[in-house]
């Protein structure tokens, strides 16, 4: 990374995180709000990362043997109702339509804020037999919910997503699926985002509601402030039973099947912003990049300089990269600046005198680290870098979070360390929610997760002293 301040108009994240955030959303051209006071335009440069996520993301469900549907936007009011949990959840969320044109409508009709009903209400009618299941379904849709404070990608009234939904026989096979797809976004984060994760469990007051139980990757952000990455909840038959979905089962005897729901959304970009950017803009890992590799001819006004990095070009391109070669007459300092605030992970320099040495220059994005290659190994050496650009993230975001993760053993450290360092406090629990509020009350943090990975801090708990059950994260959160 470049130490100069190149884009001025981004303010410093030392300065203000909040701010920062921001300005880079704008400045790279991301997002930009709409005439809707809470609702944002997913800019084209925005929208090409969330196809980036999508694909690679759609692959890794469909190798699991999902399918894609696509569910109505609009509820029946009487329909959302009948699962009492999800409804009360939603509740003051959730925007309705109340007109048809010019007549008013018999039925208040809700815009999805998320599609269990709409999956189960479709199930009852078509759901027939054991041998039906597992129906294994995704759906990449909007939703909307009536947030009272926005922020792009973190919190918007309307946001991009993919839910999954599924139908099980047995409860063994949907607790599995509900494992399988909390790993299957882990390692999304972390081989893809280059995002290291906390995976855990939801305390019963920060799971999803209806669900009986709610599992979560949590990240940390560079501010140190925690972010729920992407949930996986197990419902049980509790869908089933009031939606009245059922099937004959081996024993010819109607069953409640068995289900499960999980999601990620365009959240993830943010996640992106806060864990790998610096103050001259987004830093990307290659793989949901829009731009892989950016081509700058050097000179470019003298002869041959743009044939020869048009050559450039054309070969990554061929070898499969996301290539760009700017030859606007814009100044080299310009265009450098621009596509570091773009985060495109590495850049291509081939000025007269790298044609002359048989050779061009390589800058990574993540640390401004400037490797001269010659151009008969343009490919092996570009695939090498941005691999090099994706490990040094990882490492970099795993530092940040192994290195800002505390134990304490009381409320009164707990807060300490969290005002002091920030970061991830773990203690051990008792299980009582009145020590959640306690901590969140006393200390500012909710509980993030309790994490698969258990450690033993202690016998009692640090927020009442009673024997503890179980070890758990807190965290100031967005």
């Amino acid at each position: 990374m470049a130490k100069e301040k190149k884009v001025e108009q981004i303010t410093n994240m030392e300065v203000d995180f909040a701010q920062w955030y921001t300005d880079i959303c704008r400045k790279a051209e991301l997002v930009e709000y709409a005439s809707v006071k809470g609702f944002t335009i997913l800019r084209p440069y925005g929208y090409a990362i969330w196809e980036n996520m999508q694909q690679i993301m759609d692959a890794e469900f469909k190798k699991t043997g999902h399918v894609n549907v696509a569910m109505p936007v609009l509820i029946p009011e009487s329909l959302l109702k009948k699962e009492g949990e999800l409804v009360n959840g939603f509740a003051p969320e959730v925007a309705w339509v109340t007109m048809g044109g010019s007549e008013e409508l018999e039925e208040r009709l809700a815009f999805r804020p998320t599609s269990e009903t709409m999956f189960c209400d479709h199930w009852s009618r078509v759901l027939h037999s054991y041998r039906e299941l597992p129906m294994l379904y995704n759906q990449w849709c909007s939703v909307i919910r009536w947030e009272k404070t926005t922020r792009p990608f973190l919190r918007s009234r309307e946001f991009w997503w993919q839910e999954g939904h599924t139908l099980h026989e047995t409860a063994e096979e949907a607790q599995a699926e509900t494992e399988q797809q909390l790993n299957c976004y882990a390692d999304f984060f972390e081989k893809v985002l280059a995002i290291p994760v906390v995976r855990g469990r939801k305390t019963d007051k920060e799971k999803f509601a209806g669900a009986e139980a709610t599992y979560t990757v949590e990240c940390m952000m560079k501010d140190r402030k925690a972010l729920q990455g992407a949930t996986s909840h197990y419902f049980g038959d509790k869908f089933s039973r009031a939606y009245d979905v059922t099937f004959t089962g081996r024993d010819n005897k109607l069953q409640y099947p068995f289900q499960t729901s999980w999601g990620s959304t365009t959240r993830m970009i943010g996640a992106v912003i806060m864990a790998h950017g610096d103050n001259n803009g987004l830093v990307l890992p290659p793989p949901i990049a829009p731009i892989q590799v950016i081509v700058l001819p050097v000179a470019q006004h003298k002869p041959g300089v743009l044939e020869a990095a048009a050559a450039l070009r054309d070969r990554l391109t061929a070898a499969g990269l996301r290539v760009k070669m700017d030859d606007s007459d814009n100044s080299m300092g310009w265009k450098c600046a621009q596509y570091e605030m773009k985060g495109v992970p590495l850049r291509v320099e081939l000025g007269p005198r790298d044609i002359e040495a048989g050779q061009c220059v390589l800058v990574r994005r993540n640390d401004g680290e400037k490797t001269a290659v010659a151009l008969g190994e343009l490919e092996t050496a570009v695939k090498e870098q941005l691999e090099a650009v994706q490990r040094g993230l990882y490492e970099k975001a795993k530092k940040n979070l192994e290195e800002h993760t505390y134990a304490a053993s009381s409320i009164e450290e707990a807060k300490t360390l969290q005002e002091q360092k920030g970061g991830f406090i773990k203690t051990m629990w008792c299980g009582d929610v009145a020590c959640e509020l306690k901590m969140k009350e006393q200390a500012g943090m909710s509980s993030r997760c309790m994490p698969l990975r258990q450690e033993k801090l202690g016998e009692t708990c640090a927020c009442c002293g009673k024997p503890a059950k179980t070890m758990i994260y807190w965290g100031i959160a967005y």
